[in-house]
């Protein structure tokens, strides 16, 4: 069984060959999600919500059959692909969390998504508190194989 996906716009964002590993909101810079006209309805009521999850295809990166991903603050160690935020997965396809700035027609101003600039867009989801916060997460493998050193500046950007 395949799936195709059609994009629904582009993301802009000021990475041209390499993005950050995650979407830090104090990360400075112009980012942008450009809906394709014929979707803008569908931003009905989201200047509500703070939060969105970007869904998006990882075009640049490609698909991967590997199965172990080495994340650069593991000191060499490897995990599972399933355990990392790879961008070589079986299916290239990236998530972030980003707060809206604002909505202007078409277009939803942002903050940082940790994706290159002219990335395809598949999709956004509001960002519920009561259902998308889980108050038992926790870092996983981060406190094991460095502690949460490369996690320090996304966390203080949060606060």
């Amino acid at each position: 069984m395949s799936f195709n996906f059609k994009p629904i716009g582009v993301i802009r964002t000021p990475y041209i060959d390499r993005g950050p590993f995650q979407p830090v909101e104090s990360e400075e810079g112009e980012f942008k999600i450009i809906l394709d006209p014929k979707y803008k309805e569908g931003l009905k009521e989201l200047e509500h919500f703070n939060y969105i999850y970007v869904i998006f295809c990882l075009h640049r990166a490609g698909s991967s059959e590997s199965l172990s991903a080495f994340p650069p603050w593991c000191g060499g160690k490897s995990v599972g692909v399933f355990a990392s935020r790879s961008p070589f997965r079986p299916n290239p396809i990236g998530l972030s969390i980003v707060r809206i700035k604002k909505i202007v027609d078409n277009i939803i101003h942002t903050t940082c998504i940790d994706a290159l600039d002219e990335t395809p867009l598949l999709d956004i989801k509001p960002y519920i508190k009561t259902v998308d916060c889980k108050n038992k997460a926790n870092n996983g493998w981060f406190e094991k194989y460095g502690g949460e050193g490369p996690l320090k500046k996304y966390l203080s950007s949060e606060k």
